[in-house]
């Protein structure tokens, strides 16, 4: 599977030009069989590198950098690789998405609250824990 598509890729690099905001996850990596979701937000000017976070399932999610290329040639078993998850969308920043991770136990738990919170049309806001969100509808 193809990890970045050209549209993916292109969103990557121009959040990379301000890699000290608080981007939205573009994409999700995931290990089909096992341990190992990524959130990607940005790439550096190297083509390779992702900042995101990362849950290897070792009791604790990490922001930091991790390899395209690396991903793309990881073989997981079974004829498999590391595949990005086509229907991911999120509108939730990474700040959010990294205290929500922590709180949940990982970046899969995490994707069910706020995939809740978002159909509930809450307001997700950097600066608030998950316990703090507020609805937008004035209600």
């Amino acid at each position: 599977m193809i990890l970045l598509t050209p549209e993916i890729r292109a969103q990557l690099e121009a959040n990379g030009r301000d890699p000290e905001a608080d981007h939205v996850p573009v994409a999700k990596l995931f290990n089909p069989l096992g341990p190992g979701v990524w959130l990607a937000t940005h790439l550096d000017g190297d083509g390779d590198t992702l900042w995101g976070i990362a849950d290897l399932d070792l009791d604790c999610v990490e922001y930091g950098t991790f390899s395209h290329s690396e991903l793309q040639g990881l073989a997981v078993g079974l004829g498999l690789g590391i595949e990005r998850d086509i229907l991911f969308k999120t509108r939730t920043p990474l700040s959010v998405w990294l205290a929500t991770a922590d709180d949940a136990g990982g970046i899969r738990s995490a994707e069910r609250i706020i995939a809740r919170l978002e159909r509930e049309s809450r307001s997700i806001v950097p600066d608030q824990s998950p316990t703090q969100l507020t609805t937008t509808s004035g209600a």
